[in-house]
């Protein structure tokens, strides 16, 4: 390998570790090397194979390169450019993710419509088809089709799959009335800090699963004669948590209330969903959840998941932060009133049409403009509350539209331990936030962004805010290995080109 290879391979590698919070010490202790090696991989004085670069992507959950691929993908940026026109909004990450691992209650065909075709999707594939379930892209790859086998291969499974995605924990609640016992690999997914799994066991200790975790997996055993005789109060409101809790009381035979439940978005889209499988669901959109389950689901049924209020939150910042008129369609506006409601006190000129419904026929959307605005700073805190407050997911995209507005913003992202630091990030494109701590961050604005180039952030919604305040900045910008933001998000880059943006993707090596 060429010794400019070598050097540019240790840089990103370098870059990726630092991101990831790590030493070269801990980077070493995960790929079972010394740090002295470590430290001349990072300046290119290592000859180092496809197989340790691998091993290094997936130690750091990055895309240090692609197999079959020229390397990691990367963004160009050309800022400063007005979008216009309007972008419709596509089906909900978050719901996707929960449905696929919902179809494991099914033996019959199951059919979800508009998918989003994200990376977080393709892992939860890959595991489910070497599990042996089988999936297929229908309808000129706009459909998903599942079919699930008889008989489930846990052995097989697909473990660095598993491993790149939190969602596998959802498989815990449809496996346990189809398995005795069975292992699976540790969640992954993004880098956000300690997240205990321990609300999940909790949950579903009650329907007989007894969890030990040793070795990087999960070991599983199921006591069939244990069952809830009382209702499961979630000692953690997650959204993650309520669905495992719902997919286990699915095919439980008897009544199953689950209070402290969440009520967001991929609740009731999972919710609608288990309805269309025969099962009764009372109470969807509040706290109590009431699960009439059946023993047995074997239908074949057809889905149409809603729309993703964080993606409209995206583009509603995208438009914002470059100071555009641009129209958002099938906005979820349900799961979007409060961001809206701080966005008008913040000064925010925008319109919305009537109400219609989503495919589903039960999320109610909107169609909305938003236009150049003279944003003031909010007088209250920006911070995050479980449905109806303000969406965890959406509170990065203020540090953006804050960083534009006139005066200081506070904003205390509570729920996760990484995240606020990822915020500041932004200053490194002209943006002014101190970090008060690991969850306050205070935004100075306006800003005047000026273009850079850096390693995107290893959280999924703090690397679209700096993908949206290089939109803004003048100049060309280069955001680095850019696999996070195809975790969440289809084809963003094409997608904004088509309303006025300029962003290329390329690979370097």
């Amino acid at each position: 390998m060429a010794d400019d290879y070598l050097v540019r391979i240790g840089k990103l590698i370098r870059d990726a570790r630092q991101h990831r919070g790590w030493t070269q010490a801990q980077l070493a202790e995960a790929l079972g090397t010394s740090q002295s090696a470590v430290n001349r991989i990072e300046r290119g004085n290592q000859n180092i194979s496809l197989e340790m670069i691998a091993r290094i992507g997936e130690a750091l959950d990055s895309e240090i390169v692609s197999l079959g691929y020229a390397g990691p993908m990367h963004l160009r940026v050309v800022g400063g450019r007005r979008l216009s026109g309007a972008i419709d909004v596509k089906t909900s990450k978050n719901a996707c993710v929960a449905l696929l691992c919902a179809s494991l209650l099914n033996e019959g065909r199951t059919v979800l419509r508009r998918v989003a075709r994200i990376e977080e999707v393709y892992r939860l594939l890959e595991v489910l088809g070497s599990i042996g379930v089988r999936t297929r892209w229908i309808n000129d790859g706009v459909d998903l089709e599942i079919v699930p086998s008889a008989e489930l291969d846990l052995a097989a499974i697909d473990a660095d799959a598993a491993r790149r995605t939190r969602s596998i924990i959802m498989f815990l609640g449809p496996l346990l009335h189809r398995l005795d016992h069975f292992k699976l690999p540790y969640a992954g997914g993004c880098d956000l800090g300690t997240r205990t799994v321990e609300p999940h066991m909790i949950a579903l200790r009650r329907f007989g699963l007894d969890i030990a975790a040793t070795e990087g997996q999960y070991h599983a055993r199921v006591d069939r004669a244990v069952g809830p005789d009382r209702p499961i109060v979630l000692t953690e409101r997650g959204d993650t948590v309520t669905e495992n809790a719902l997919l286990a009381a699915a095919r439980h035979d008897g009544i199953t209330v689950i209070r402290n439940a969440s009520s967001n978005y991929m609740v009731q889209d999972l919710c609608f969903f288990l309805e269309a499988l025969g099962v009764k669901v009372d109470g969807i959109g509040t706290t109590t959840l009431t699960v009439h389950g059946v023993p047995t689901i074997d239908v074949d049924v057809d889905y149409s998941p809603s729309e993703d209020p964080v993606e409209a939150m995206s583009l509603v910042a995208a438009a914002v932060v470059t100071e555009s008129e641009l129209t958002v369609r099938r906005v979820p506006i349900e799961f979007l009133e409060i961001e809206l409601a701080v966005l008008e006190e913040m000064g925010l000129d925008h319109d919305r049409t009537p109400e219609y419904f989503a495919d589903n026929g039960r999320t109610r959307l909107v169609d909305l403009t938003v236009r150049p605005s003279k944003l003031e700073a909010p007088i209250d805190k920006i911070h995050p509350m479980p449905f109806p407050g303000l969406n965890i997911d959406n509170v990065p995209f203020f540090a953006a539209i804050a960083a534009v507005a006139q005066g200081q913003t506070l904003i205390h992202d509570w729920v996760y331990d990484n995240r606020a630091i990822y915020l500041t990030d932004l200053n490194r494109l002209g943006g002014r936030l101190q970090l008060l701590d690991p969850h306050r961050v205070l935004v100075e604005g306006p800003t005047r962004w000026r273009a850079a180039e850096m390693m995107c952030p290893p959280a999924l919604r703090p690397a679209v805010v700096v993908l949206l305040a290089m939109m803004a900045a003048e100049g060309t910008s280069v955001l680095r290995n850019v696999y996070v933001i195809n975790r969440g998000y289809e084809d963003l880059a094409e997608r904004l080109n088509s309303i006025g943006a300029q962003i290329e993707t390329f690979r370097d090596i």
